[in-house]
């Protein structure tokens, strides 16, 4: 199949690199031109682990292409996806689908025999209605179908989601566009890709329904936490407990600072919106997102109260991007966090294994470390803010010795408070009395 990515951003480079593993022809399109001439150099604007390679593999094979004119591309294509950015409209909270338009105004004029037009980007319900009437507007002799088929990848393993996923979720009623998109999936599996088919408007709202119910889970887990460091409970151990319920899960129940990244705050913002159009208030929903930015807030007030004050005092924060195997610092944790211990008095000093040069553009007043170690020596506090694997194992006797006062904030419960005391450390984590027992 011949296939057209516009948009080079995460969902698009990783979807083009994909399509092109699974053996499409795939020309993935951006108005860019430095960030094209830089993946036709092999520069991969976007940390993503696997990522490099794979889009190597198949440029070398053939399969996968580079460009910022989409004509040729798009006149080709059997399937031309939109994967271009939806921010969050500035003042409202709604989802931004002006780069989604002008991309369904373009895609129009160049399309050339059958094509199926579809929708990759997360997008309003009824916006799949919307570009088809510009592009019957635009050029009324297409032969064109546009269905939805939003993406369910997680950054850090975007490439494995792709590959191995829980569901492929696909929004046409068109008997043609079915089988196009089927054919385009089916290298997924031998006997059946794990495809559901459903009406338009109903796979435009799986995707904000899913990711919304992912934040309430992580949001419930926080408020737990909560309670559990008042009762002397250990949260860890609740989250365990209740996950072990098939009707529960595991999965999205880690208690922490709160969720952050492109996805859950901006989706959950727009289905609050969404609802508040349509005179159906989602008021779990909206709860969600109220707890989550009080909890992000909150943060630097545990920093304080642990190191007994922060007024002229430096904190060590180690992870600054919104989760671990990524360089994104949307909404990340670290960013309120960041301030709210500057507007207590405090010194920061950070490190990031991937994440320093995005975190500059939001956290310009702060001083960059490129080593943990180094982060830590002389600072009143240390927190542990993002969970990845080189903060797992630290040295704990050298970061002692570091550290001006023995602090450490666990915000991702990282150690275990019983090894951290017995070191010497005052230590405080999430949703676990500091010592066992209390």
């Amino acid at each position: 199949m011949r296939i057209a990515m516009i948009g080079t951003g995460y969902v698009g480079l990783v979807s083009g690199a994909c399509f092109a593993d699974f053996g499409h022809l795939v020309t993935c399109v951006d108005k860019d031109g430095d960030k094209i001439a830089g993946l036709r150099r092999g520069e991969i604007p976007i940390f993503e682990p696997g990522l490099d390679a794979l889009v190597a593999a198949n440029v070398k094979a053939g399969r996968l292409d580079f460009a910022t004119d989409l004509a040729a591309p798009v006149a080709s294509a059997d399937a031309v996806f939109i994967a271009v950015g939806t921010p969050s409209r500035r003042g409202d909270g709604h989802a931004d689908l002006s780069y989604v338009h002008a991309a369904a105004r373009e895609i129009a004029v160049a399309l050339s025999g059958f094509t199926v037009v579809v929708t990759k980007s997360t997008v309003p319900v009824g916006t799949g209605d919307e570009v088809e009437r510009l592009i019957r507007e635009a050029n009324p002799s297409a032969d064109v179908t546009v269905a939805s088929n939003p993406e369910f990848l997680r950054e850090g393993a975007a490439i494995r989601d792709f590959k191995f996923p829980d569901r492929i979720v696909v929004g046409t009623s068109d008997e043609r566009a079915r089988k196009v998109l089927g054919d385009i999936y089916r290298p997924l599996s031998l006997n059946q890709a794990p495809l559901m088919f459903t009406e338009r408007r109903t796979a435009e709202l799986i995707k904000y329904a899913a990711n919304a119910f992912l934040a309430t889970k992580i949001t419930f887990i926080n408020e737990i936490a909560d309670l559990a460091e008042k009762v002397g409970a250990n949260v860890q151990e609740v989250a365990r407990g209740i996950g072990l319920d098939n009707r529960i899960g595991s999965k999205f129940l880690h208690a922490g600072p709160g969720f952050g990244g492109s996805c859950f705050p901006k989706d959950t913002r727009a289905l609050v919106k969404i609802a508040l159009d349509h005179d159906v208030p989602l008021r779990i929903v909206e709860a969600v997102l109220a707890v989550n930015d009080n909890r992000k807030r909150a943060m630097a007030r545990k920093v304080a109260s642990a190191a007994g004050g922060l007024r002229g005092k430096t904190v060590a924060v180690l992870g600054l991007t919104f989760k671990p195997d990524t360089d994104d610092m949307r909404e990340a944790p670290s960013i309120p966090l960041v301030t709210g211990l500057l507007d207590l008095g405090a010194k920061v000093r950070a490190h990031d294994p991937v994440g320093m040069d995005q975190a500059r553009r939001e956290l310009p007043d702060i001083d960059y470390c490129d080593d943990p170690y180094i982060c830590a020596r002389g600072a009143d506090a240390l927190v542990i803010v993002t969970e990845w694997v080189q903060y797992r194992a630290l040295d704990l006797q050298r970061l002692k010795r570091e550290l001006a006062q023995p602090v450490v904030v666990d915000l991702r419960n990282i150690y275990r408070p019983d090894e951290m005391k017995a070191l010497g450390f005052v230590y405080e984590s999430v949703g676990r009395a500091s010592e066992p027992g209390k």
